[in-house]
């Protein structure tokens, strides 16, 4: 198993994030956040030239859209950091319903990917031909109730922002670095980069809806 994509109307077949919706008062200051584009016009021709199957690769395609991911990425931790805030401390662990994960549950599984994320770049970087190791996201979750929505938070930024910094050194020289995976098969260092733009975004639309909920 890998990330997989978690929306209503997705298949159980491409459910990341574990299906289930994305709890603290939080607030962060981004000021110094990296600027992600190392060369804009050069990535950009990349991201249009990219000839790996993204339905395939990049499960969180349909999310990306075709978007220049690195804007993406750095926009994340803020957003976060502000949905976290709205959905407010009282609510931020408390499930949509039974069997779905809290916002806490969320903020906890993104900080977990962008660990696993953080080891996958680097040993594309490092090696000739990597092979990614999936993992089991239920079974990293199980520690969920114990952890809080602060701390993954500020993990999932700490992470982030040295991957910005990772990107800034690597793109767009490393973007057409190969890499497999067992279950998506063969992709490329920018693949990689995209599926977590992707996934950030499907997390961000659980997030809004939940503090939309909660609003009302």
């Amino acid at each position: 198993m890998g990330l997989k994509p978690t929306h209503s109307s997705a298949p159980s077949t491409l459910i990341a994030g574990n299906s289930r919706p994305g709890r603290d008062k939080l607030v962060c200051n981004f000021k110094n956040t990296p600027n992600p584009h190392p060369n804009s016009n050069t990535l950009s021709a990349l991201i249009l030239t990219h000839n790996v199957c993204m339905s395939i690769a990049n499960p969180y395609d349909s999310f990306l859209a075709g978007q220049d991911p690195l804007p993406i990425l750095a926009a994340t931790p803020a957003k976060l950091a502000s949905l976290a805030e709205a959905i407010g401390s009282g609510l931020i662990t408390v499930s949509p319903v039974p069997g779905k994960w809290s916002p806490r549950d969320i903020l906890c599984h993104l900080a977990d990917c962008e660990i696993a994320f953080s080891f996958r770049l680097r040993q594309t970087l490092a090696e000739d031909a990597h092979i990614i190791q999936p993992f089991d996201q239920d079974h990293w979750a199980r520690p969920y109730s114990a952890l809080g929505a602060t701390e993954a938070l500020a993990t999932f930024i700490a992470l982030r922002t040295w991957n910005l910094r990772l990107f800034q050194a690597s793109l767009p020289a490393s973007a057409a670095k190969p890499v497999s995976h067992p279950e998506r098969g063969s992709m490329t260092f920018l693949t990689i980069v995209e599926t977590m733009a992707g996934h950030d975004l499907n997390h961000l639309a659980q997030l809004e809806r939940l503090a939309v909920s909660r609003s009302a």
